[in-house]
């Protein structure tokens, strides 16, 4: 009796570390078709923007759904909207607090921080981006700044063609009491 108590002390936790890397290895595999998944899913894609006449890359961009003009500018470390832009695409200006020191082409101002719900350019999307909204007649121009550029993969020029690599929008799941569709 003494020794079949002892011999299933020592079996119950070897047993138990058995089943549990089985386990391990069945989520590794799990893990390795979701990451396949993904970058079947997400192919790398590129947007080339053609130098303009005055030196400039220019991009038609959409921030929640609503146009945007824009000119790349990686000397800037956000997105920064004009006082038009942000209020056509909903943003509540009034209720803002202008509390960050930002240096212009047209000097020293104060900007507001807001964040993105989504910014398009071309195929590449990103959803929640950072970026600052200065009054109005402040600025003319709407700037693509790094709080864009930086969750790219990458971004070069070529021959007066910026390129820039990133990734296309995931698909999303759909969930229904009926069906899961993946759109």
């Amino acid at each position: 009796m003494k020794r079949s108590l002892i011999l299933a002390v020592l079996l119950v936790p070897t047993v138990g570390a058995v089943v549990a890397s089985k386990n391990l290895s069945r989520g590794a595999h799990a893990n390795d078709a979701v990451s396949d998944f993904r970058r079947e899913r997400e192919p790398t894609t590129i947007v080339q923007i053609p130098r303009g006449m005055n030196g400039e890359f220019s991009v038609h961009a959409k921030i929640n759904g609503i146009a945007a003009p824009m000119v790349v500018d990686t000397g800037a470390t956000s997105i920064v909207l004009t006082y038009e832009t942000a209020k056509a695409a909903g943003f509540p200006l009034e209720l803002l607090d202008y509390n960050v020191d930002v240096q212009t082409a047209g000097g020293r101002t104060k900007a507001a921080r807001l964040w993105l719900d989504r910014i398009v350019i071309g195929k590449l999307v990103e959803r929640s981006v950072p970026a600052l909204v200065v009054p109005r007649g402040q600025m003319k121009t709407n700037l693509l700044g790094m709080s864009f550029l930086d969750r790219l993969e990458s971004f070069e020029v070529r021959a007066d063609q910026l390129m820039l690599h990133g990734f296309q929008e995931p698909p999303v799941l759909h969930i229904s009491r009926r069906s899961t569709v993946l759109r």
